[in-house]
C-alpha cells in the first residue's frame, strides 16, 4: 500500500481519512479563548526570515489596536520569545497555560516558555511535537483575539501538516529570499496550502535588497529578485518587499522588535484591519 499524501482528489484508496470532513480533524478550542481569525506564516525552506515575520505582522497589528497572539510552531528552533525580549517561563491557572504578554501587548506561547534552559535542544520525534502544537492551540487562555499568527516550522513535513490539519487555519503568508531558488521554494508551500485547500494570502520577500545609508544605492546583495514574476505565475500578490537592514537584527537581538520600523507592511495591516 502506498503512502498517503492526504490529497484524496489523485487517490482511489477508501480510507477512513477519505469518510472525514476537514472540519473533523480541526482541534476544539477552550472555552476561555475567542480567536476571529489564524494566519499561518510558512516557508519552503529554513533560514529566510519566517520567525522575524511572524513578529513583525503581530506587532505591527498590535501598534494598530488589533488584539494579537503568536504561535511559536516552530518547535525545534523557537525564537519568538527572544525576539520580544521575554524571558519568564509561562505559567498556569489549574485549567490552561497562560501566554506571555509582551511591551507591546501580543500574547506568545512557545516550547522556550517552558524548557528550564532554554539553550536546551527539543530533541523529539515529529508525532511529539505536533501534540505540543495542539496543547498550544487547545490548553492555551487565549482570551479575545482579532488574529492568531502561527509562526511555522519551514518545510512541508509532519508538523505542518499537523497545523493545517488542526488549527482552523484562515489564510497563509509565504515568505522567501531573492535567489534562483524561490520558485520551487515558494511552490512547494503554495501546492500544500492547495492541497489543503488553505488560502494563500500572499508573498512576503525578505532581505530583497540594501540600501547604501552612504548613498542611498540598492544593492540586489543576494541577485535579482524572482518574487514578481513568480507571484503572477501562482497569481497571488506580493506583500512586501523586506529590506536588509542591520538594525532590524540589532532590535531582534536586543528583544526590541517592537521599535522596529517597517514601513513596508502597512499596507497589509491596513487590510488586515
Amino acid at each position: 500500500m502506498s503512502e498517503c499524501t492526504h490529497d484524496c482528489s489523485s487517490c482511489q484508496s477508501d480510507c477512513s481519512e477519505r469518510k472525514m470532513s476537514k472540519e473533523d480533524f480541526l482541534k476544539p478550542m477552550n472555552k476561555y479563548s475567542n480567536i476571529k481569525k489564524v494566519i499561518g506564516v510558512v516557508s519552503g525552506k529554513g533560514g529566510v526570515g519566517k520567525s522575524l515575520v511572524s513578529c513583525l505582522l503581530a506587532d505591527k497589528c498590535a501598534k494598530a489596536g488589533l488584539k494579537v497572539g503568536i504561535l511559536d510552531a516552530d518547535v525545534t528552533g523557537p525564537s519568538v520569545p527572544k525576539s520580544f525580549g521575554i524571558s519568564d517561563r509561562a505559567m498556569q491557572d489549574g485549567e490552561c497555560l497562560l501566554p506571555a504578554v509582551a511591551k507591546d501587548g501580543v500574547k506568545v506561547i512557545s516550547i522556550n516558555l517552558l524548557l528550564e534552559d532554554v539553550n536546551s535542544p527539543v530533541v523529539w520525534r515529529g508525532p511529539v511535537i505536533s501534540g505540543v502544537i495542539e496543547q498550544f492551540w487547545s490548553d492555551v487562555r487565549w482570551g479575545e483575539l482579532d488574529y492568531l499568527f502561527v509562526d511555522m516550522p519551514p518545510g512541508t513535513g509532519d508538523v505542518a501538516l499537523t497545523v493545517f490539519q488542526s488549527l482552523p487555519i484562515d489564510g497563509i503568508v509565504i515568505v522567501s529570499t531573492p535567489q534562483d531558488l524561490v520558485k520551487m521554494i515558494v511552490s512547494k508551500a503554495y501546492n500544500m496550502a492547495k492541497m489543503m485547500d488553505v488560502p494563500v494570502l500572499g508573498l512576503i520577500e525578505n532581505m530583497s535588497s540594501y540600501i547604501c545609508p552612504h548613498c542611498g544605492e540598492k544593492i540586489n546583495i543576494f541577485g535579482e529578485s524572482k518574487i514578481d514574476e513568480t507571484a503572477e505565475e501562482l497569481n497571488v500578490p506580493v506583500i512586501a518587499k523586506l529590506p536588509v537592514n542591520p538594525q532590524i537584527n540589532k532590535l531582534v537581538d536586543e528583544g526590541k522588535i517592537d521599535e522596529v520600523e517597517c514601513s513596508e507592511l502597512d499596507e497589509f495591516i491596513e487590510a488586515l484591519k
